[in-house]
């Protein structure tokens, strides 16, 4: 796979465009995404932001009819698939963290390294399972060969976007509803930019036959 291209700084500044243009929906999103991500312990995470990423995509595209609150339950197209990202990936970032984190003094250090690592090569697998309709596991390894082309960008990437992302936890965590929309954002610009153009995406898509997607160069 040849070496892609991290355009950082243009990236974060649409990201940002696509934000400030569509304030009101992605915060509305963002609640509902967060609350019930947060009272199913997780379970709807998957596909709160399969919806959520969705939204995004059809925002970044200029999909019509533009997508609405209801396209969040879109997510629920992807249930299965997402689910099991979050909940596999989940699990081994947890199982390593906790190992890593036994190593006295520098434990904490490597896992909070191997954290943002692992979050930089997985960052395109939710957008290839909404996107391109993919598995969870074909998704992965997609991302991961990707981000590997080039990975110390994609890392500075995901650093950034994500640090973005979080600011908003500081007020209590109630914040992270005015910023988590920011980091899906640049996400999103970036997935589309390094996947090409408008997949299949749209608020009535039903999932389908996985389709693998060659990276623009």
């Amino acid at each position: 796979m040849d070496k892609v291209q991290v355009r950082f700084g243009e990236w974060i500044e649409s990201g940002f465009k696509l934000y400030k243009d569509n304030f009101g929906l992605l915060v509305l999103v963002s609640l509902v995404a967060v609350a019930l991500s947060f009272i199913t312990v997780g379970i709807l995470a998957g596909p709160m932001f399969s919806g959520f990423v969705l939204i995004t995509m059809m925002l970044l595209d200029k999909k019509e009819p533009k997508p609405e609150f209801a396209t969040l339950w879109q997510g629920f197209n992807y249930f299965l698939q997402s689910l099991l990202f979050v909940l596999v990936w989940g699990i081994i970032i947890f199982v390593i963290s906790c190992l890593l984190n036994l190593v006295p003094c520098l434990g904490s250090l490597v896992s909070l390294a191997f954290n943002w690592a692992i979050s930089a090569l997985l960052m395109f697998g939710l957008f290839l399972i909404v996107d391109k309709k993919m598995d969870f596991w074909p998704a992965s390894m997609e991302s991961i060969n990707l981000v590997k082309t080039n990975f110390w960008p994609f890392l500075g990437l995901e650093i950034v976007a994500s640090i973005i992302g979080c600011i908003g936890a500081i007020l209590c965590g109630i914040g992270i509803v005015l910023t988590l929309p920011i980091y899906v954002c640049i996400l999103t610009v970036a997935y589309r930019e390094v996947f090409g153009g408008a997949g299949t995406a749209s608020a009535d898509a039903d999932p389908g036959p996985a389709e693998i997607s060659q990276p623009a160069e």
